[in-house]
């Protein structure tokens, strides 16, 4: 089987840190790439779950909020407040 060199940049702070981690666990590093490539092509997919957390702004319960506020101050009962950057404090 002839080999072929993967090239991947990372931080530096975290390939030292999955270094000593592989190292721990009795891995070099081209071992532990090596078996991520593999259970990607044995599974045909990422090997663990991949998600976005979701922005709790946008949260069914806060727009609700929103949703609520706007409409009070359409109806007149909001206070007209000056911006307040975050250095004129």
């Amino acid at each position: 089987m002839a080999l072929a060199t993967l090239t991947a940049r990372v931080d530096e702070k975290d390939k030292a840190n999955f270094d000593a981690f592989c190292s721990n666990v009795g891995l070099n590093t081209s071992t532990a790439i090596n078996l991520f490539v593999k259970a990607v092509l044995r599974e045909n997919r990422i090997p663990f779950e991949i998600a976005q957390t979701a922005d709790p702004f946008f949260s069914k319960a806060n727009m609700a909020y929103v949703k609520k506020s706007v409409q009070e101050l359409k109806a007149g009962k909001g206070t007209a407040h000056e911006l307040i950057e975050a250095g004129d404090e």
